[in-house]
């Protein structure tokens, strides 16, 4: 496998294992990471919403970039440096460059009610501190803060070049399509898995997905018949894939994942609290509907 030059195709955003005592496992990081790899994984999204991002301290955000980073030399990796103060975000961002990481990504600054100015200056900041490019992540159903392309900083700051391109968590897959309008030379990443076939059609050049821990062969059976032109075989494998994506939203996404992938014999320990344990009524359910959905 060589190791690719520019982002695209599928890339799992990888999950953050813990131990029992919610102590990072970077052991099970990397074991996950080469387990995906095994499947024909050859990009990574590194501390992102998948991994709880906001859950953990700057000494385990930095934890979990160095342990990735011992497979740079085989993989591409995007670190997640987002956060709400510009400083800590460039404090990430020149991390993940020094460990070797070929892109970073981040949301814009949220709770204070940043003006398109303000996150302008951000994406900016974080891009010249870091001599880096910047991934927008781009998820304002988590963030409250949707970019809007008809106000100038906004349509200036897609049309930067400190601006790599855009992971884009939005239903909204129109905004997508504008943005690349905006901008042809960014790389556009479906964010959403359950609108991966919709986002391809309109020009993304790959996807990030959480559920790509555990489903990365499903998903790039999705991808490889989308570039095969035979949409009708793989808008059935993403209907599959959105009935499992139904039963992890119901039950809690992120604690599924986890589960999951524990059945799978990849144990990444449990979601950190405020999130709940699954029951066991949650855990059936989960492995009834994987056994009837989930194309490995």
């Amino acid at each position: 496998m060589n190791k690719p030059r520019t982002l695209k195709g599928i890339v799992p955003a990888s999950v953050t294992p813990f131990r029992q005592d919610e102590s990072v496992d970077t052991e099970a990081l990397q074991k996950l990471m080469n387990w995906n790899i095994g499947q024909g994984a050859d990009s990574f999204f590194i501390g992102g919403s998948s991994a709880e991002c906001f859950l953990l301290s700057q000494d385990e955000r930095m934890e979990i970039f160095e342990a990735a980073a011992e497979l740079a030399d085989r993989v591409y990796l995007v670190a997640h440096v987002g956060a709400i103060s510009t400083k800590e975000a460039k404090l990430y961002a020149c991390r993940a460059r020094d460990l070797g990481f070929d892109a970073i990504a981040a949301t814009p600054p949220f709770y204070y009610g940043f003006n398109a100015e303000e996150i302008y200056g951000y994406y900016a900041d974080i891009s010249q501190a870091a001599g880096k490019p910047v991934l927008i992540y781009n998820f304002p159903g988590n963030t409250g803060k949707p970019f809007d392309l008809a106000n100038p900083a906004t349509k200036r700051l897609f049309q930067s070049d400190f601006i790599l391109g855009v992971k884009h968590t939005n239903q909204v897959v129109y905004q997508m399509e504008r943005i690349k309008n905006l901008n042809p030379k960014l790389i556009m990443m479906n964010g959403f898995d359950e609108t991966m076939t919709a986002g391809l059609a309109l020009g993304a050049d790959g996807s990030i997905g959480s559920t790509f821990n555990f489903m990365y062969p499903h998903y790039k059976q999705i991808y490889d018949l989308f570039l095969e032109h035979r949409h009708e075989e793989a808008l059935k494998l993403q209907i599959k894939a959105n009935n499992i994506m139904n039963a992890l939203c119901d039950v809690g996404l992120i604690p599924a994942i986890k589960y999951l992938l524990s059945v799978m014999g990849i144990d990444v320990g449990k979601a950190r609290r405020p999130f709940r344990e699954l029951t066991a009524e949650q855990k059936e359910m989960l492995e009834r509907v994987c056994a009837d959905n989930l194309v490995m």
